[in-house]
């Protein structure tokens, strides 16, 4: 392993994944693969009156970046919305292209710096940003029905 890409923050992050649990009878569930590395992370998601997230669960089955992400994702989530999460991913994707020299405003997305030249590694790192989109997507659906 390269430690310029995979550092000491990462690997500890990428290791808090182990506690995290899926959801009984979430809102909304959703299963994003990537196609580079098979990387693959269910989210689930409940909403509040306001589509505000109010829980979130998932499991991982990632890469170590793609685990980090996923902490870091889980970590902040609560109390965001739906276009908050797709402003952040938007805003990472941005970040790790080299579209943007600002470091994402979602909490500790700076750790994935020494990724930014390994495209490859980008889909894994916001693996974790789509599976819970696309759970939110379908929770606000449902609490609309």
């Amino acid at each position: 392993m390269s430690e310029a890409l995979y550092n000491t923050r990462i690997l500890r992050l990428a290791a808090a994944t182990a506690g995290a649990a899926r959801l009984d009878a979430p809102q909304g569930s959703a299963v994003k693969v990537s196609p580079v590395c098979g990387s693959k992370v269910t989210a689930d998601i409940d909403l509040d009156g306001d589509r505000r997230i109010v829980r979130h669960g998932q499991e991982v089955r990632a890469c170590a970046l793609g685990q980090a992400a996923a902490t870091l994702v889980g970590t902040a989530i609560i109390g965001s919305d739906l276009d908050r999460l797709r402003a952040a991913r938007a805003e990472v994707a941005d970040w790790l292209a080299g579209h943007s020299d600002a470091v994402p405003s979602w909490p500790g997305m700076d750790v994935f710096a020494p990724a930014r030249p390994h495209r490859a590694r980008h889909p894994s790192i916001l693996l974790a940003f789509d599976a819970a989109i696309a759970a939110a997507e379908q929770a606000a659906l449902a609490r609309a029905a």
